[in-house]
């Protein structure tokens, strides 16, 4: 690994909110359990995402982990992020494919094409903020705004666990216990159980799910027949590729949210870690764009970096790039595994989404984070118009069509603050 020369620092020195930066890891067995925390914490959307889509989800899975390791090699190894299914392409993957919603989607081909074709001009970008540097992204796009727009990724997924993994009393209440018991992990504990929070609340908040629905009756019992009946050993089933002029016009727009995503994330990292990652933002488009054009061309999704995964982060205060490498591994034996991936897809749903409630929650402060880090004026009018409406265009879902293409909330949220920005700094 000769690039990637990681400096080994004991986990004392995350005492006192130490910070464990992209260069430097944990030792092994600890960077391993932080890497099983992270493939957790990806595996519930990169596996839906591929479900809404009539994709296969243990593929997803595996090129996750293939799209991971290419964005570590073409980032040399400084960027902190995880790839995984991106939901930016579920909306126009759906319109360009007619897919009916359940099952295998049978025209994934013109999908697939249309995914490589956004990969290659996402990595074209890359390689002009590469060549250009970021200057002019970061004249569009001062904290204020990425401030907004990483608060936005958060406060956009909020209904997903709140509409979508609760279908009773009983599971919202059991999702309430779930976020308790991360918020219990995360304040009364210490050292590494600490920075496992998402894990040991997701095992707690499973052990008392059972209890209460195979123990007592009072909701859906935790099954594991499905896991018993997965084989250990699988290949993932690959599809080829077809490249459709209409598909390609619906889907490669989406490059523009998957642009704002990373570019969101990468001011996260830099405002949590204190390092600047801007030198590599170029990097990061085209690791992406690389990416998605692999597992395009091999039946998965487009893959975008993970907010998920972010959250994590923000939570632990470990930024190791050595984590993710151990996550995208493991991501790749997963894929392998039949078994592994019905294990996950038993977690109790409503579990699943008091997590989500944390990991997105975790999203929308490190947005404000970055406000308060850089202490962005609110007294200013314009601060406070580019903030306030950014934040309910991409909570609302506010969406703005132009002929086919829809720009959902994140998207419209994204362009509203650049723009809104621009149109008012005018004034100065």
């Amino acid at each position: 690994m000769g690039m990637f020369q990681w400096n080994e620092r004991p986990a004392q020195a995350l005492a006192n909110g130490g910070v464990i930066g992209p260069e430097e890891r944990l030792p092994w067995g600890q960077t391993g359990l932080m890497g099983v925390q992270h493939v957790i914490a990806m595996f519930g959307s990169t596996v839906l995402a591929p479900i809404l889509m009539g994709f296969d989800p243990n593929l997803a899975v595996f090129m996750s982990g293939i799209g991971t390791l290419i964005f570590f090699l073409i980032t040399a190894g400084r960027v902190p992020s995880y790839l995984g299914s991106s939901f930016a392409f579920i909306g126009v993957v759906i319109a360009a494919t007619a897919y009916a919603g359940k099952g295998a989607n049978a025209n994934i081909g013109v999908a697939l094409g249309a995914i490589i074709a956004c990969g290659a001009v996402y990595a074209a970008v890359g390689v002009i903020v590469h060549l250009v540097g970021t200057g002019w992204i970061e004249r569009f796009m001062p904290p204020v705004v990425t401030g907004a727009v990483v608060a936005v990724i958060g406060l956009n997924l909020a209904s997903i666990p709140i509409k979508n993994m609760a279908a009773n009393n009983f599971e919202a209440w059991m999702q309430a216990l779930t976020f308790v018991c991360v918020a219990l992990v995360a304040v009364f504990t210490k050292g590494m159980v600490q920075r496992l929070l998402i894990l040991v609340g997701l095992l707690l908040a499973s052990v008392l799910y059972a209890l209460f629905t195979n123990g007592m009756g009072l909701g859906k019992p935790v099954d594991l027949s499905g896991v018993a009946a997965a084989p250990w050993f699988g290949v993932p089933q690959f599809h080829a590729p077809v490249f459709s002029g209409p598909a390609m016009l619906l889907i490669v727009p989406v490059v523009i949210i998957l642009v704002a995503e990373n570019l969101g994330h990468i001011k996260a990292v830099t405002a949590m870690t204190g390092r600047n990652l801007d030198q590599y933002m170029g990097r990061a488009f085209i690791g992406d764009g690389i990416a998605t054009m692999v597992s395009g061309a091999a039946g998965g999704t487009g893959v975008t970096t993970y907010a998920e995964n972010i959250g994590v982060m923000a939570a632990t205060r470990i930024y190791s790039t050595a984590v993710f490498l151990v996550a995208a591994g493991i991501a790749v034996l997963l894929g392998f595994s039949p078994k592994f991936g019905a294990l996950i897809q038993a977690i109790p749903l409503p579990v699943m989404g008091g997590v989500s409630i944390v990991v997105f929650g975790l999203i929308a402060i490190a947005g404000a984070k970055i406000w308060v880090d850089n202490r962005v004026d609110f007294s200013q009018n314009k601060n406070l118009i580019v903030a306030a409406i950014t934040l309910i265009l991409g909570t609302g879902e506010f969406t703005l069509k132009f002929g086919d293409f829809a720009l959902g909330g994140i998207g419209t949220a994204t362009f509203g603050a650049i723009v809104l920005y621009a149109l008012l700094d005018r004034r100065e």
